[in-house]
């Protein structure tokens, strides 16, 4: 899937991540999409809620070894 930006979260704990999520979110367009990689093992519980609470679309989330990549659609 293409995105327009790539947010590199790796080694950040919660709420490290979705703050910088949020920040990069709101300097972007309606219907653009972020690309978020992080480490932390808590981070696909907190973008799930983040997404709910935000209405910003969680559009895919995978891991792969201990990564975990997120695509999330601006509201």
């Amino acid at each position: 899937m293409d995105f327009q930006r790539e947010l590199d979260a790796r080694g950040l704990n919660c709420p490290l991540p979705i703050l910088k999520a949020k920040k990069a979110l709101a300097e972007m367009q309606t219907g653009e999409v972020l690309k978020i990689v992080a480490t932390d093992s808590g981070s696909v519980r907190d973008f799930q809620a983040f997404a709910k609470q935000t209405g910003n679309a969680l559009l895919h989330h995978s891991q792969n070894g201990l990564e975990f990549t997120f695509l999330m659609r601006r509201k």
